[in-house]
């Protein structure tokens, strides 16, 4: 549906913070279902933890944030430019339900709850294979900087 490259055009985010691979499914205003694959050549697994690799929660938060960036960017049928800045407005009922390490492919489900005045909301997960590894209640804004 989206490879890499066209996640690139979309998304400012570069090494080591882009955490979109590949989008898998994409339901114009609705949903979107990205790929993260997860290599023992991330940049946080030396230090989280160096004995037991484990991807940081807030790094699958910002996985999520970021198809769901996708998501509205596709909605609104614009390419943001460097002045357009996509935001988190709030996380609720964040959980973490399971680890991931280095191998796996983390999975992200992104629904579009709502969208009022420049604020969207959005019900989260992330999983490895059938196991949801996080959820969150998402929000994010769009903001113009100079």
């Amino acid at each position: 549906m989206m490879d890499i490259h066209q996640i690139l055009k979309q998304l400012p985010h570069r090494y080591p913070i882009l955490l979109v691979d590949r989008v898998l499914e994409l339901e114009k205003g609705k949903r979107i279902v990205a790929l993260k694959n997860v290599s023992i050549n991330e940049p946080f697994f030396t230090g989280h933890f160096p004995h037991r690799p484990v991807m940081p929660g807030v790094l699958m938060l910002e996985a999520l944030a970021q198809a769901a960036a996708l998501l509205v960017f596709d909605m609104l049928s614009m390419t943001p430019d460097e002045q357009t800045v996509y935001y988190f407005a709030g996380i609720d009922n964040a959980r973490f339900k399971r680890p991931v390490e280095p191998g796996d492919q983390l999975l992200l489900e992104v629904e579009l709850d709502r969208a009022r005045a420049g604020i969207y909301k959005f019900k989260a997960r992330a999983l490895v294979g059938q196991e949801t590894a996080a959820e969150a209640e998402l929000m994010c804004t769009m903001r113009r900087v100079a």
